[in-house]
Protein backbone atom coordinates (compact mmCIF):
# COMPACT_ATOMS: atom_id res chain seq x y z
CA UNK A 1 0.00 0.00 0.00
CA UNK A 2 2.80 1.99 1.09
CA UNK A 3 4.64 1.87 -2.39
CA UNK A 4 1.45 3.08 -4.14
CA UNK A 5 0.61 5.73 -2.11
CA UNK A 6 4.10 7.34 -3.20
CA UNK A 7 3.95 5.94 -6.84
CA UNK A 8 3.72 9.13 -9.47
CA UNK A 9 0.17 9.81 -9.97
CA UNK A 10 1.23 12.58 -12.70
CA UNK A 11 4.30 14.47 -13.87
CA UNK A 12 4.35 18.57 -14.81
CA UNK A 13 7.03 20.63 -14.94
CA UNK A 14 9.39 18.18 -14.77
CA UNK A 15 8.25 17.17 -11.45
CA UNK A 16 6.84 14.23 -10.38
CA UNK A 17 3.25 14.15 -8.15
CA UNK A 18 2.98 10.98 -5.91
CA UNK A 19 -0.36 10.19 -4.93
CA UNK A 20 0.30 10.00 -1.21
CA UNK A 21 1.51 14.13 -1.36
CA UNK A 22 -1.70 14.90 -3.76
CA UNK A 23 -4.63 12.99 -1.92
CA UNK A 24 -2.97 14.07 1.19
CA UNK A 25 -3.24 18.15 0.60
CA UNK A 26 -6.17 18.12 -1.05
CA UNK A 27 -7.98 16.24 2.87
CA UNK A 28 -5.48 19.06 4.28
CA UNK A 29 -6.84 21.69 2.04
CA UNK A 30 -10.35 20.52 2.51
CA UNK A 31 -9.78 20.08 6.26
CA UNK A 32 -8.82 24.13 5.93
CA UNK A 33 -11.86 25.16 4.34
CA UNK A 34 -14.34 23.14 6.92
CA UNK A 35 -11.94 24.73 9.21
CA UNK A 36 -13.26 28.30 8.22
CA UNK A 37 -16.97 27.10 8.08
CA UNK A 38 -16.44 26.03 11.80
CA UNK A 39 -17.34 22.74 11.17
CA UNK A 40 -16.60 20.01 13.34
CA UNK A 41 -15.77 17.72 10.17
CA UNK A 42 -12.83 19.61 9.50
CA UNK A 43 -10.99 17.48 12.05
CA UNK A 44 -11.76 13.88 10.90
CA UNK A 45 -10.65 15.20 7.37
CA UNK A 46 -7.31 16.59 8.96
CA UNK A 47 -6.72 12.79 10.95
CA UNK A 48 -7.75 11.19 6.98
CA UNK A 49 -4.76 14.25 5.80
CA UNK A 50 -2.40 13.63 8.32
CA UNK A 51 -2.37 9.83 8.16
CA UNK A 52 -1.46 9.48 4.35
CA UNK A 53 0.89 12.77 4.08
CA UNK A 54 2.73 10.42 6.70
CA UNK A 55 3.85 8.82 3.74
CA UNK A 56 4.64 11.38 1.64
CA UNK A 57 7.31 13.20 3.89
CA UNK A 58 8.50 9.59 4.77
CA UNK A 59 9.10 9.15 0.82
CA UNK A 60 10.99 12.92 0.90
CA UNK A 61 13.27 11.82 4.36
CA UNK A 62 11.82 14.50 6.42
CA UNK A 63 11.55 13.25 9.50
CA UNK A 64 10.25 16.51 11.20
CA UNK A 65 7.44 16.20 8.32
CA UNK A 66 6.72 12.67 9.56
CA UNK A 67 6.63 13.54 13.27
CA UNK A 68 4.89 16.84 12.40
CA UNK A 69 1.34 14.67 11.02
CA UNK A 70 1.74 11.99 14.06
CA UNK A 71 1.80 15.45 16.08
CA UNK A 72 -1.23 16.62 13.44
CA UNK A 73 -3.42 12.75 13.87
CA UNK A 74 -2.84 13.27 17.61
CA UNK A 75 -4.07 16.77 17.82
CA UNK A 76 -6.99 16.74 15.69
CA UNK A 77 -8.25 13.62 17.96
CA UNK A 78 -8.03 16.09 20.82
CA UNK A 79 -10.09 19.07 18.67
CA UNK A 80 -12.40 16.73 17.79
CA UNK A 81 -13.23 16.51 21.14
CA UNK A 82 -13.07 19.59 21.89
CA UNK A 83 -15.31 21.42 19.18
CA UNK A 84 -17.91 18.32 19.51
CA UNK A 85 -18.34 19.93 23.05
CA UNK A 86 -18.47 23.63 21.98
CA UNK A 87 -20.39 22.60 19.29
CA UNK A 88 -22.96 21.32 21.70
CA UNK A 89 -22.90 24.44 23.80
CA UNK A 90 -23.16 26.93 20.58
CA UNK A 91 -26.14 25.69 19.85
CA UNK A 92 -26.06 25.97 16.06
CA UNK A 93 -23.42 22.69 15.69
CA UNK A 94 -20.74 25.37 14.84
CA UNK A 95 -17.76 26.79 17.31
CA UNK A 96 -17.92 30.16 19.02
CA UNK A 97 -14.57 31.58 18.06
CA UNK A 98 -12.46 34.49 19.94
CA UNK A 99 -9.48 36.44 19.72
CA UNK A 100 -7.23 35.17 22.40
CA UNK A 101 -6.02 37.29 25.57
CA UNK A 102 -2.62 38.48 25.87
CA UNK A 103 -1.29 35.85 28.49
CA UNK A 104 -2.34 32.96 25.73
CA UNK A 105 -0.64 34.71 22.99
CA UNK A 106 2.06 35.16 24.91
CA UNK A 107 2.09 30.92 25.87
CA UNK A 108 1.63 30.24 22.40
CA UNK A 109 4.57 32.48 21.20
CA UNK A 110 7.29 31.56 23.75
CA UNK A 111 5.69 27.52 23.00
CA UNK A 112 6.67 28.70 19.39
CA UNK A 113 9.90 29.73 19.99
CA UNK A 114 11.34 27.17 22.37
CA UNK A 115 9.93 24.42 20.66
CA UNK A 116 11.66 25.33 17.28
CA UNK A 117 14.71 25.64 19.55
CA UNK A 118 14.56 21.86 21.00
CA UNK A 119 12.97 20.10 17.85
CA UNK A 120 15.43 22.58 15.47
CA UNK A 121 18.41 21.08 17.96
CA UNK A 122 17.05 17.37 18.17
CA UNK A 123 17.41 17.45 14.18
CA UNK A 124 20.78 18.80 13.94
CA UNK A 125 22.05 16.30 16.30
CA UNK A 126 20.57 13.77 14.46
CA UNK A 127 21.00 14.21 10.76
CA UNK A 128 19.13 11.34 9.46
CA UNK A 129 15.63 12.75 11.20
CA UNK A 130 15.89 15.48 8.16
CA UNK A 131 17.86 16.95 6.04
CA UNK A 132 17.51 20.44 6.37
CA UNK A 133 16.58 20.48 10.09
CA UNK A 134 15.40 24.48 10.93
CA UNK A 135 12.93 25.25 8.62
CA UNK A 136 11.72 21.40 9.25
CA UNK A 137 11.65 22.05 13.22
CA UNK A 138 9.77 25.77 12.37
CA UNK A 139 7.08 24.04 10.70
CA UNK A 140 6.77 20.83 13.10
CA UNK A 141 6.12 23.50 15.86
CA UNK A 142 4.15 25.75 14.01
CA UNK A 143 1.70 23.53 13.31
CA UNK A 144 1.05 22.32 16.51
CA UNK A 145 0.91 25.72 17.88
CA UNK A 146 -1.72 26.14 15.02
CA UNK A 147 -3.87 23.11 15.84
CA UNK A 148 -4.03 23.60 19.36
CA UNK A 149 -5.21 27.88 19.04
CA UNK A 150 -7.59 26.22 16.28
CA UNK A 151 -8.62 23.52 19.27
CA UNK A 152 -9.25 26.40 21.53
CA UNK A 153 -11.35 28.54 18.83
CA UNK A 154 -8.58 30.95 18.84
CA UNK A 155 -8.62 33.39 15.64
CA UNK A 156 -5.06 33.47 16.20
CA UNK A 157 -4.66 30.31 14.70
CA UNK A 158 -5.29 31.54 11.08
CA UNK A 159 -1.93 33.87 11.71
CA UNK A 160 0.40 31.13 12.49
CA UNK A 161 -0.60 29.08 10.00
CA UNK A 162 -0.07 32.14 7.51
CA UNK A 163 3.60 32.04 9.18
CA UNK A 164 3.74 28.20 8.69
CA UNK A 165 2.83 28.52 4.99
CA UNK A 166 5.38 31.14 4.14
CA UNK A 167 8.60 28.85 5.05
CA UNK A 168 6.12 25.67 3.68
CA UNK A 169 6.02 26.74 0.33
CA UNK A 170 9.90 26.80 -0.46
CA UNK A 171 10.81 23.79 1.79
CA UNK A 172 8.21 21.72 -0.19
CA UNK A 173 9.53 22.46 -3.32
CA UNK A 174 12.95 21.65 -2.44
CA UNK A 175 11.94 18.63 -0.76
CA UNK A 176 10.32 16.88 -4.26
CA UNK A 177 6.82 17.46 -2.79
CA UNK A 178 5.55 20.10 -5.75
CA UNK A 179 2.14 19.15 -5.02
CA UNK A 180 2.81 20.12 -1.39
CA UNK A 181 3.97 23.52 -2.22
CA UNK A 182 1.09 24.25 -4.43
CA UNK A 183 -1.53 23.78 -1.62
CA UNK A 184 0.19 25.95 0.20
CA UNK A 185 -0.03 28.71 -2.35
CA UNK A 186 -3.73 27.65 -1.75
CA UNK A 187 -3.65 27.84 1.71
CA UNK A 188 -2.67 31.01 1.92
CA UNK A 189 -5.74 32.54 0.08
CA UNK A 190 -7.96 30.12 2.54
CA UNK A 191 -6.34 31.28 5.30
CA UNK A 192 -6.69 35.02 4.67
CA UNK A 193 -10.26 34.43 3.68
CA UNK A 194 -10.87 32.36 6.77
CA UNK A 195 -8.86 34.84 9.11
CA UNK A 196 -11.11 37.56 7.69
CA UNK A 197 -14.20 35.07 8.60
CA UNK A 198 -13.17 34.59 12.22
CA UNK A 199 -12.55 38.13 12.67
CA UNK A 200 -15.81 39.15 12.34
CA UNK A 201 -17.70 36.57 13.96
CA UNK A 202 -14.99 36.71 16.92
CA UNK A 203 -16.98 40.92 17.76
CA UNK A 204 -20.27 39.30 17.95
CA UNK A 205 -19.27 36.29 20.31
CA UNK A 206 -20.54 36.12 23.69
CA UNK A 207 -17.94 37.31 26.00
CA UNK A 208 -17.38 33.49 27.46
CA UNK A 209 -15.80 31.17 24.98
CA UNK A 210 -17.76 28.15 24.09
CA UNK A 211 -14.75 26.02 24.61
CA UNK A 212 -13.90 27.13 28.17
CA UNK A 213 -15.40 24.46 29.85
CA UNK A 214 -14.27 21.45 27.66
CA UNK A 215 -10.05 23.23 28.07
CA UNK A 216 -9.23 20.37 30.26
Amino acid sequence: MLDQLNSTAFTAFGQHVIWSDMVGNLAGLAALALGWRRSVATWPVQLLSGLILVAAYASAQLGGGVGKQLLVITVALWGWRQWRVGSRASGDGQITVRFATWTERGVLAAGAALGTLAVGGLFTAFPDLSWNPWPDAYIFVGTLVAMVAQARGLVEFWIAWLLVDLVGVPLAFDSGLPFSGLVYLVYLGLVLWGMRDWWLRSRSAPSRPALEGAAA
